[in-house]
């Protein structure tokens, strides 16, 4: 067996016996456990885009031999299509990780993922220096490897490739930071997700500090566990080309005095599933998302001249924002809120919104409330929760109903409406009897 066979089996070999499974219409290839004597199953899955290897434990083949590969197996890997390999439970000797790596320079995989994956010992990575790889997104999930601290020799061997590389991911795997000279290797790095680890606010600012990630646009640091808004907005300083930052399910709280600015690029912003009683400021001053969903929000009195997007649903908002103090407004979610009334009379004079949901609110369907929903519903989209999710609360002769079933009188809702022209009407009357 040569090392083109050990490439293709994606370090995936087992002793028990497996199989490979090949979807035509996807694409993907997907083998379990495979062993030497099945690797005939392997031959279908190099018609595939994506090849996935499932279970294995490689410890045994450590020793194996590497030798340089002749001309014909360089034409072969160059000639397959695949473009994504996924490695999933496995026991990965580092060492043999590193051999084998740098043959992946003669394939065109694009994408390379580890999931649930354990990385054993340290590797020889003196072979990658210099060493490019057609590797433009590398993905780790739920992983088990040695602390990054300590480790800068390795990665600095690495950095022909990791200069070039796009996406980073590295989640569910207790990382609780990444060294700043690991972070000065990534030049090209557009995006990093950092979701579900264990970086404090005390992390943050080693993390990206100066020259590290320098072209970063899309940051994740989802589940972890920063607590102080002003410290997140701190650390964030350096990354000048921020557009996208998600800090939702963290505990952020609010600091009494924090003045930071966040970076003037940055126009996605989701702050939701924080427990936040209040929206927390200063925010971005360019914003064009915010995401403040799933939080413990009685009221929504912000101003933000740029925003398209606002999502506020899962709230326990009394009534709706204000949308005169987003006047680009296009989108605006306010399912399962307390709102009993929708602002659709601020909607007539403002053109831009098109996409509102708000099902699942405790409807009052006495008068406006009943009809401001359904005139609303013929001005904007409503989403799929219309008709279905949008019932009335109140009064009691209307609980339970569709709030698009509910007959608004005219004489009932606004009698004025209708005495108004008949004291008119009698006057003018009485003037000409005299």
């Amino acid at each position: 067996m040569n090392v083109a066979v050990l490439l293709l089996l994606g370090l995936g070999l087992l002793e028990a016996e497996g199989r490979c499974f090949f979807s035509r219409t996807e694409e993907h290839c997907v083998c379990y456990n495979l062993s030497q004597e099945s690797l005939g199953s392997i031959i279908q899955c190099l018609a595939a885009t994506v090849v996935e290897f499932r279970g294995g434990e490689l410890e045994r083949y450590v020793a194996f031999p590497i030798s340089d590969l002749d001309p014909s197996t360089i034409e072969m890997l160059g000639s397959l299509v695949i473009r994504k390999i996924i490695f999933g439970d496995l026991l990965v000797p580092e060492i043999l990780l590193a051999r084998v790596l740098r043959f992946f320079s003669y394939t065109q995989v694009q994408e390379l993922v580890f999931e649930s994956c354990i990385f054993k010992g340290r590797g020889n990575w003196a072979e990658m220096a210099s060493q490019d790889l057609p590797i433009l997104s590398l993905h780790f999930h739920s992983v088990t490897s040695a602390p990054l601290t300590g480790r800068e020799q390795d990665f600095s061997s690495l950095s022909s490739w990791l200069e070039t590389l796009q996406e980073l991911a590295v989640t569910g795997s207790h990382v609780t930071s990444l060294p700043c000279s690991i972070g000065r290797l990534f030049r090209a790095l557009r995006s990093l997700d950092m979701a579900q680890n264990s970086l404090g606010d005390e992390s943050l600012m080693p993390t990206f500090c100066e020259g590290a990630f320098p072209q970063l646009q899309v940051l994740s640091l989802q589940c972890n566990n920063l607590t102080s808004y002003h410290s997140v907005c701190e650390s964030m300083q350096l990354l000048r080309e921020l557009q996208h930052l998600d800090l939702s399910q963290n505990k952020l709280m609010a600091d009494l005095s924090s003045s930071c600015q966040w970076p003037v690029a940055l126009r996605i912003f989701n702050l939701s599933d924080n427990g936040l009683d209040e929206v927390l400021t200063p925010l971005p001053p360019s914003l064009e998302v915010l995401d403040v969903s799933c939080n413990h929000l009685h009221a929504v009195d912000i101003s933000l001249s740029s925003l398209k997007k606002l999502f506020l649903s899962q709230n326990i908002l009394q009534a709706a924002p204000s949308i005169r103090n987003y006047p680009m407004l296009d989108t605006l979610h306010l399912d399962n809120n307390s709102i009993t009334e929708l602002p659709w009379d601020e909607v007539k004079l403002l053109g831009h919104l098109r996409d509102v949901t708000a099902a699942g609110n405790p409807y009052n369907c006495s008068c406006s409330g009943a009809g401001g929903v359904q005139a609303l519903a013929g001005l904007v989209h409503l989403g799929q929760g219309w008709p279905q999710d949008y019932k009335c609360h109140s009064p009691p002769r209307c609980q339970g109903r569709l709030v698009k079933d509910v007959l608004v009188s005219v004489l009932q809702c606004n009698s004025a409406a209708v005495i108004a022209p008949v004291c008119i009407a009698l006057i003018l009357l009485g003037v000409a009897g005299a």
